[in-house]
């Protein structure tokens, strides 16, 4: 059974820092690119950063320069670091894993920005 759970969220004030934790278990974590994508209240789903199973990343370019997506394949762990918060940063943020064909997303988790 595959599991993605995501943690770190939080309430944090515009200008502040979280970071983004998502354990993965039930794939051969090395072989999946692992993205994070998040759903701001009345909007769709977006990609917010991905990295490769060979370990490129890319990012939407409303977070370039502050956030960073990073993976570690031994603890089977993928995170992103979020500096400099946004109130438009708010949302819900999901973790996933991504190996043709297959797709797995976690639960997400709540990132609120606000002063």
């Amino acid at each position: 059974q595959v599991q993605l759970v995501e943690s770190g969220g939080g309430l944090v004030q515009p200008g502040g820092s979280l970071r983004l934790s998502c354990a993965a278990s039930g794939i051969i974590f090395s072989n999946y690119d692992m993205g994070w994508y998040r759903r701001a209240p009345g909007k769709q789903r977006e990609l917010v950063a991905i990295i490769t199973s060979g370990g490129s990343a890319n990012y939407a370019d409303s977070v370039k320069g502050r956030f960073t997506i990073s993976r570690d394949n031994a603890k089977n762990t993928v995170w992103l670091q979020m500096n400099s918060l946004k109130p438009e940063d708010t949302g819900v943020y999901y973790c996933s894993a991504y190996r043709s064909p297959f797709y797995y997303w976690g639960q997400g988790t709540q990132v609120t920005v606000s002063s």
